[in-house]
C-alpha cells in the first residue's frame, strides 16, 4: 500500500497527498472529497478502500487518520452545482478544493480514478487507487465518513427520504419516497430517478 508513495519520494518529492471523493453516484446530497498527506511511519493497520469497512471501522479509522495526519483537507460540492457543472467535474471541483485546503503544500498527488486533478501539480491517476495506494485509502475514508455525516444531518432536514439510512444512494425505498413527496432542496435534479418528478424551468 506505500509503493506509490515511496516512488514519489524516490522521484525526489516529499509532501506525497492521497486524494479520493465520495458520493458519485447517489441521487441526493454533495459530493465530497479528501485529499491527505501522511507523515513517515505512519502505522496505517487496517487502513483499505473506504467501501471494504464496516461504518463503525470507518469511524475509527476516520480518528486515527485525523489525528496521525500531516494534514487533511476536504472539498464539497453541493447539489446544485452537480446539476450546474456535472457529477464528473463537480467531483473534481471537489477534489481541488481538497487539496487547496491542505495545511501542508503537496509536491505530488494521487489521484483515485482515471481523472487528474485539474490544477498545476505533478500527479498520478490511479485505477482502483483506493485499494493499492494507503494515502488514497485514507483519503477515501475522510471522504466517506464526512459525507456520511453530513447526510445523517440531512436526514433530519428532510425527513421523509431516509437519507440518513441510504446517504442519498438510489435505493428502492429512496425511489419510492422521491415519487411520493417529490425532490428535496438538495436532490440532484439531472439525475434519473429524480427529474422525472423535477417541474420543468418555465423559459420567457
Amino acid at each position: 500500500m506505500w509503493t506509490f508513495e515511496e516512488k514519489a519520494v524516490s522521484n525526489g518529492f516529499f509532501h506525497v497527498a492521497g486524494v479520493d471523493e465520495a458520493g458519485r453516484g447517489p441521487l441526493a446530497g454533495p459530493v465530497v472529497a479528501s485529499a491527505v498527506i501522511l507523515p513517515d511511519g505512519f502505522v496505517a493497520g487496517e487502513i483499505n478502500d473506504s467501501k471494504k469497512l464496516t461504518p463503525k471501522k470507518r469511524d475509527q479509522l476516520y480518528e486515527v487518520i485525523m489525528e496521525g495526519a500531516l494534514a487533511v483537507g476536504v472539498g464539497v460540492v453541493d447539489a446544485a452545482e452537480i446539476d450546474a457543472i456535472n457529477i464528473l467535474q463537480a467531483s473534481l471541483k471537489a477534489m481541488k478544493v481538497a487539496v487547496e485546503k491542505l495545511s501542508v503544500a503537496p509536491d505530488f498527488l494521487l489521484v483515485d480514478g482515471n481523472f487528474k486533478v485539474p490544477m498545476m501539480l505533478p500527479q498520478e491517476a490511479l485505477k482502483k487507487g483506493d485499494s493499492r495506494s494507503v494515502s488514497i485509502a485514507a483519503a477515501s475514508i475522510v471522504a466517506k465518513v464526512t459525507r456520511d455525516r453530513m447526510m445523517k444531518e440531512y436526514g433530519a432536514l428532510y425527513p421523509g427520504y431516509g437519507l440518513e439510512k441510504h446517504q442519498g444512494y438510489p435505493t428502492k425505498a429512496h425511489r419510492e419516497a422521491i415519487a411520493e413527496l417529490g425532490p428535496s432542496p438538495i436532490h440532484r435534479r439531472t439525475f434519473k430517478g429524480v427529474s422525472e418528478y423535477t417541474e420543468p424551468v418555465a423559459l420567457f
